[in-house]
């Protein structure tokens, strides 16, 4: 049997760094980490619409810091900030405490994994045909100059098929046991009439500052 490891737990402390950023008691860690994800579950359902592909959570005493990495920004604010106060106001009764939101701006979100596969299991759902959706993911985020390869992974009764099945379709590099490459996983769930379709993507992305010191070199 092939030995699988999670791409992102992988590369935790050397390419990647932890998704909640606080620290607690034994007796505490367990309620604080079910709480962790209510808030991204909370969040998730709510902001379905302005393409989340990360939430950050950061604890100290009565404090509670969350980071929406969002490629629709306005989505999340809302009319006259009323979203975000809707938001902060729904987790402090939740958590009961102080609650602080900050909105960060994916620029290209044909360059994010996740955002990808979200989008690919979207499309499914609104039954466009699945090879036609994840070629047209490949070709969107390869226009890309950052993005050096992409793989995407489909998996379950594709096209309303009998028998569940996989398939996948790549292009370019994606070196999943290169460390020093930026990798980067997403996963999304398409629930269709016929069932619930998988569907999971890898990208390597060039990171920014390497391709400043490239230019520089030039």
């Amino acid at each position: 049997m092939g030995q699988k490891t999670h791409p992102i737990g992988f590369r935790l402390a050397v390419r990647r760094d932890w998704n909640s950023k606080w620290f607690a008691p034994k007796h505490e860690f367990g309620k604080l980490l079910a709480e962790d994800h209510q808030i991204r579950t909370i969040l998730k359902k709510k902001l379905e619409t302005a393409a989340v592909p990360k939430i950050t959570i950061e604890r100290a005493a009565n404090r509670c810091r969350i980071t929406i990495y969002t490629a629709r920004p306005g989505v999340v604010i809302g009319r006259k900030g009323q979203e975000i106060d809707n938001i902060k106001e729904q987790l402090a009764r939740l958590t009961g405490k102080e609650i602080y939101v900050d909105i960060l701006e994916v620029k290209s979100p044909e360059a994010n994994a996740q955002l990808v596969a979200e989008n690919v299991a979207l499309q499914m759902e609104r039954r466009v045909a699945f090879r036609r959706a994840m070629k047209k993911a490949i070709q969107t985020s390869m226009g890309l100059r950052e993005v050096k390869g992409i793989r995407i992974r489909c998996a379950g009764r594709l096209g309303g098929a009998e028998l569940g099945r996989i398939e996948q379709y790549r292009d370019g590099s994606v070196p999943l046991h290169t460390l020093r490459e930026n990798v980067q996983y997403g996963f999304a769930e398409a629930s269709t009439v016929y069932g619930v379709i998988g569907v999971k993507c890898w990208m390597c992305v060039e990171e920014e500052e390497k391709k400043q010191s490239v230019t520089r070199v030039d």
